[in-house]
């Protein structure tokens, strides 16, 4: 039910950490893979290493969306999966103040682009007789936080765009969803893993006392995107270690 062979799949922002798991996890059951990010010189790199297609797209540009979807459906002939990872963090802090700049640019990057890319994209899956789109959103789009603002709007956004989109394209046969992974051990995360502070806090709200790996994430996205999940759309898997439903305790 998790068998991938012959499908097709665009994932952004896989040259390291979550996307790229996902994309060594799409491949391992048997998927084609265009690998892309913002870094051309990381994007080949990656690309040669897993024998895939790469192409660097900076998911702000538009223009260069249209470029991605180009060339995978050139280079994969057609398009299945579709894996919206691609995002940023932004600085951080509370909305008093925010630096709208900032706000503009985490917002076209993890919202907008999004936006864009589906538009661009699942029609192709739609024309294959179906598939899926899985957006990556976070569970900070869940929680409150006094520090996480731009940030945890755009995913907040994300995870509802899953659902109207889930809406739109279902009749299609196309399902998406959205996955919101808590923290998760990355090159990204590194300061956070060495702050004892910070981890014994998050330990504490977590019920499996540890961070999550992009291993775990990728998972969740190959249920999403394959058989296993063909009844499954229009939700936001949470995947965190338990810290969304526990009060600390």
């Amino acid at each position: 039910m998790f068998d991938l062979t012959g499908k097709a799949a665009l994932v952004t922002g896989s040259t390291r950490g979550i996307g790229r798991a996902i994309a060594e996890a799409l491949i391992a059951q048997g998927a084609r893979v265009v690998i892309s990010s913002e870094d051309a010189a990381d994007t080949a790199r990656v690309a040669a290493k897993l024998g895939m297609p790469g192409c660097p797209c900076d998911v702000a540009d538009d223009a260069m969306l249209a470029q991605l979807v180009d060339f995978t459906l050139a280079e994969l002939g057609g398009l299945d999966i579709l894996v919206c990872n691609a995002g940023i963090t932004g600085q951080a802090g509370p909305f008093a103040g925010i630096d709208m700049a900032d706000y503009a640019r985490v917002m076209g990057i993890n919202l907008r682009s999004q936006v864009v890319l589906t538009g661009l994209a699942l029609p192709h899956i739609a024309a294959r007789g179906g598939g899926a789109a899985v957006l990556i959103a976070s569970l900070s789009a869940l929680r409150g936080n006094g520090r996480i603002n731009a940030y945890a709007l755009a995913k907040a956004g994300v995870a509802q765009l899953a659902r109207n989109l889930a809406v739109e394209w279902g009749p299609r046969g196309v399902r998406v969803n959205a996955i919101s992974p808590g923290f998760i051990a990355t090159e990204l995360s590194g300061p956070l893993l060495a702050d004892e502070a910070f981890m014994a806090r998050r330990k504490a709200m977590t019920p499996l006392r540890r961070p999550g790996t992009p291993q775990e994430v990728a998972g969740a996205t190959v249920f999403l995107a394959s058989a296993a999940g063909a009844f499954v759309t229009g939700h936001n898997l949470v995947v965190d270690g338990g810290t969304l439903i526990t009060d600390g305790s």
